[in-house]
């Protein structure tokens, strides 16, 4: 079953130049590459060209897609979005140690540049279909840091301070998913998520400002800020944006325009503006040298 992608709005305050939306998801065209897993969701019409349309209504110059878990390891359809527009993407695959040193170059000329692993768990507390847990990272890591390829971790706060002392001694760089997915009851000082904040400040790590996994809709929004002031405030030379546009088993879906604004309300500095949504992801990312001004 698909579904059409939710509509992207222009945000009222324009992105800065260079901007970058550091995590989305391309699916599609499904003719050419249908879903290799079982999906848990209906898949949204994003292919390419209607990917390109959401970038150019939210008014980003660059993009990097993370794979989504009914393409399991199998990159194709991010491969080819890549292709279409290798200057303004990048992308986060995921695979586990069976994968060739062939295949895995392969994948990093081909704007590959970064791995993906999970430990987070569906709602039925099973492992989504197609992800890879965080112990393939430390099968994988010599060949990660011979590519120069850095880890995505998507898990929970408290999972998080389980295991990173053990990944950050592999040598991979580490991005966080999704503000390191803490309790918003907690606040900023959550023993899980203060312990994130300090790796996050002495420069262990690098963090997504994504929060609508966070949220029960736009109304809870404000429970978020504090989590978000506390990363800006802490290190804002390790921090990149991202809608997480089209927002599988979210509804309603949000306004990836919406969350721009918000992002810019809530840095509220043109500077670290530029910094989060520019200067860092073109670092990080590896975009063009003229991106890191």
């Amino acid at each position: 079953m698909t579904v059409p992608a939710p509509p992207v709005s222009a945000p009222a305050r324009a992105l800065p130049c260079g901007a970058c939306d550091a995590h989305s998801h391309v699916f599609g065209p499904f003719d050419r590459f249908p879903p290799t897993e079982r999906s848990i969701y209906a898949l949204p019409e994003a292919g390419p060209e209607i990917h390109s349309a959401a970038r150019d209504r939210l008014g980003v110059a660059r993009g990097v897609l993370t794979q989504p878990a009914p393409y399991a390891n199998d990159p194709g359809a991010m491969l080819a979005a890549i292709a279409g527009a290798p200057e303004s993407l990048r992308g986060i695959a995921v695979t586990d140690d069976s994968i060739d040193d062939a295949t895995l170059a392969r994948w990093r000329m081909g704007g590959i540049v970064g791995l993906r692993f999970t430990e987070m768990r569906a709602p039925s507390g099973e492992r989504y279909p197609g992800s890879v847990g965080f112990a393939a990272l430390e099968a994988l890591a010599p060949r990660m840091r011979e590519l120069s390829l850095h880890a995505q971790l998507w898990a929970s706060a408290s999972q998080l301070a389980e295991h990173l002392p053990g990944l950050l001694r592999l040598g991979v760089p580490l991005v966080i998913d999704h503000m390191g997915c803490p309790d918003p009851k907690e606040g900023p000082d959550g023993p899980a998520f203060a312990g994130i904040v300090d790796l996050l400040g002495d420069g262990a790590l690098w963090i997504k400002l994504v929060i609508c996994r966070l949220s029960a809709g736009e109304s809870d929004y404000a429970r978020i800020r504090p989590l978000h002031d506390r990363l800006v405030e802490r290190a804002p030379h390790r921090l990149v944006w991202g809608s997480d546009w089209p927002y599988i088993r979210i509804q309603p879906a949000p306004d990836a325009g919406y969350l721009a604004n918000l992002a810019q309300d809530w840095i509220d500095d043109s500077g670290l503006i530029r910094r989060i949504l520019a200067a860092n992801p073109a670092e990080l990312y590896d975009f063009n040298e003229e991106e890191r001004a």
